[in-house]
């Protein structure tokens, strides 16, 4: 197998990137070891449409993922901000608060954000994607996978975590200084979980709740409304606030817990869910890493890292959202990530930047 680019991860940044250089006449492969495009972005799908489990916000001033919903024919919606939020203390006592919610401003797509790809697959031809396709190996211009099969290429873009990076296998290797610079930078919501629930409808709201809590208590730390346009599917999506190893623990516990904390923030009606589903991102493979499993604190300020090249790899590319030039840790950075390696080889193979 040839190809004038291999890349490596069908997250949004590879596929953006091979969507980009395909448009512009560019042959390109791109392997990803999942059964499923996406990476990070996924959904619970019910008969009322679908939730994020992954990243579910866009804000105002993001002009890449702007561009790409409306040029996919995606619509967006804003976030539900209206109501009172709800704090709990590390008690289990519940309090009130009115006129704030905490991600006013902020849009969805409508549809989820798996819309993104399902968009970006589509556009791509069948035979230029590979699921179930883990590399194992990456050579100089040449990636081996590990059924054994082998594609050569001018030019090899690792397009997912650097920590995953560092995992791959180099021949010749690559510098124990250059692993360890990709192996310190944390996948961003790697070490996370979301735990979603589905109702008939969103009772809360009926309430005069934004559907936002911020807890003490737990299992939750901090809730948000999840429905999608006018309001269906009716969902409720927590954020974890208990790390890896006490979630591995808690096993099957962690739903039972999850929904006792919905009934003590929305009531009665919270009890009887018609779906949930726990995503924890720290125990999916092809996402987290042992090193994923404590969380950083706060946002890092992700930036571009050197290419890990050297004498015998001048065309080895970093993209993905955590080397992105602004805005890394979010779609709009895996975005600019992808924007930023396809300028870099359209210039290096000679093509004209404004192709992409």
């Amino acid at each position: 197998m040839e190809a004038d680019v291999v890349i490596i991860g069908g997250g949004l940044s590879g596929l953006a990137l091979a969507h980009g250089l395909h448009r512009a006449g560019i042959d390109v492969q791109l392997f990803e070891a999942r059964t499923r495009f996406g990476g990070r972005i996924a959904a619970l799908s019910t008969g009322a449409g679908r939730v994020d489990l992954g990243p579910s916000w866009i804000w105002p001033g993001q002009d890449r993922v702007a561009h790409l919903v409306a040029d996919l024919g995606l619509s967006v919606f804003a976030q539900h901000a209206t109501g009172d939020i709800l704090f709990e203390d590390a008690q289990g006592r519940v309090q009130r608060g009115a006129g704030f919610a905490s991600m006013a401003g902020a849009f969805r797509v409508a549809g989820g954000m798996v819309g993104l790809i399902e968009g970006l697959v589509a556009r791509l031809p069948d035979a230029r994607l590979h699921p179930s396709s883990p590399v194992e190996t990456v050579g100089d211009g040449w990636v081996r996978l590990s059924d054994g099969r082998r594609c050569h290429a001018r030019h090899i873009v690792l397009a997912l975590p650097p920590r995953l990076a560092a995992r791959l296998r180099f021949d010749p290797a690559l510098p124990d200084r250059t692993l360890a610079g990709l192996a310190a930078v944390p996948t961003w919501m790697a070490g996370h979980a979301k735990f979603v629930a589905v109702y008939t409808r969103a009772f809360w709201r009926e309430a005069g709740l934004s559907g936002d809590a911020i807890s003490r208590h737990g299992p939750l730390a901090e809730l948000h409304d999840a429905c999608g346009p006018e309001g269906a599917p009716a969902a409720l999506f927590g954020f974890a606030g208990l790390p890896a190893a006490t979630r591995a623990e808690a096993g099957d516990r962690f739903t039972a817990l999850a929904l006792e904390q919905l009934v003590r923030l929305f009531g009665p009606e919270a009890a009887q869910p018609l779906h949930t589903t726990v995503k924890d991102w720290a125990r999916t493979p092809w996402t987290a890493t042992p090193a994923d499993q404590l969380l950083p604190s706060g946002h890092r300020a992700y930036a571009p890292l050197p290419a890990p090249r050297d004498a015998a790899r001048a065309h080895l590319h970093l993209a993905g959202t955590e080397v992105a030039p602004e805005m890394g840790g979010l779609i709009e950075g895996a975005l600019a990530a992808a924007e930023r390696v396809a300028q870099t080889i359209l210039s290096e193979m000679g093509r004209p930047q404004g192709s992409v």
